[in-house]
């Protein structure tokens, strides 16, 4: 037994030798494939609320903010990952959203707050400058963190977006005048008695699935996808988010009117502060009309607007 073990031995002591003479090894996490777009996810802790972000792709940083408010940055994929072979794209969920740390006090779900937590994640994943894309309530967030921290910007891209809670208000109301009288009846009638509060246990915190399918399929619908119609759209799945996000920062009274705590943003008077290149996106039909995108680069010197 003891011959059988000094051979083990010496045979161990011979391969580990040889090993460590041979040229270093390199692991497969440290092999660089040019065509290979490796994802990074985490939390960042910003000021004792985790935020979670997902990084995809090589180049500068594009920090990507989603809307809702209450939705996720799952929305944005597939659709945005071209633009991860020119640039390490970063996707956040917004406090309360997504898979981002959800609050006891929804009070603390503020455009402000928000606005504070992107710097976090900006300075904690040392991002340096960073070019800055807001799609819809994310884009009121991007011009609130241009206004407060435009020394961190190369760039920002508003997609889609609104800059005064009362002139978005009133599109909603010429949005719902132009809607047939039955379909508007029946939207009217739901908001009078209620959006909340019915059905099941699980469903009393969201919109029910007859409002939903009112409001999101056939009032917005046209809005969204008029030209080329997804087959995969489905409004009661777009339910699929954080209400209390929703219900604290939009409101409680339907999905054409704003009366949460974003009444709070109106930006007309603050824009011309911004100095950074910036591209304004908005479609010809959009749900945010591009009398709205229009206003905001008339106020940002210099700035380029596409619709």
């Amino acid at each position: 037994m003891k011959r059988i073990v000094s051979v083990v031995l010496s045979a161990i002591a011979i391969v580990t030798i040889v090993w460590s003479q041979m040229p270093e090894k390199k692991s497969l996490s440290k092999i660089s494939f040019p065509s290979v777009y490796v994802t990074e996810e985490g939390f960042v802790d910003a000021h004792g609320v985790l935020i979670y972000y997902k990084a995809i792709g090589k180049g500068e940083p594009l920090v990507v903010l989603h809307g809702g408010p209450g939705a996720s940055h799952d929305y944005f994929l597939p659709y945005l990952l071209p633009l991860v072979r020119k640039n390490r794209v970063i996707f956040i969920d917004e406090r309360g959203s997504g898979r981002s740390q959800k609050l006891e006090n929804p009070s603390a779900y503020t455009v402000e707050n928000m606005t504070d937590d992107v710097e976090a994640v900006r300075q904690e994943l040392q991002l340096g400058k960073i070019c800055l894309l807001g799609h819809s309530c994310g884009g009121v967030l991007a011009q609130a963190y241009a206004m407060k921290y435009q020394e961190n910007l190369t760039h920002l891209i508003l997609c889609s977006t609104f800059h005064s809670t009362k002139k978005m208000n009133e599109v909603f109301k010429k949005m719902k005048e132009k809607m047939v009288p039955e379909l508007q009846a029946r939207i009217e009638k739901s908001e009078r008695t209620g959006l909340f509060g019915h059905g099941k246990e699980y469903e009393k915190n969201r919109y029910t699935s007859e409002y939903m399918i009112a409001a999101w399929g056939e009032g917005y619908f046209p809005y969204l996808y008029q030209n080329h119609p997804d087959c995969n759209y489905d409004p009661i799945a777009a339910g699929n988010m954080a209400w209390d996000v929703y219900r604290e920062m939009w409101g409680s009274n339907g999905e054409f009117v704003i009366d949460g705590n974003m009444t709070s943003v109106e930006y007309t008077d603050r824009l011309s502060s911004i100095r950074v290149p910036t591209l304004i996106i908005v479609g010809d039909q959009d749900e945010c009309d591009p009398s709205l995108s229009q206003e905001i680069h008339e106020k940002i010197t210099g700035s380029a607007l596409i619709i």
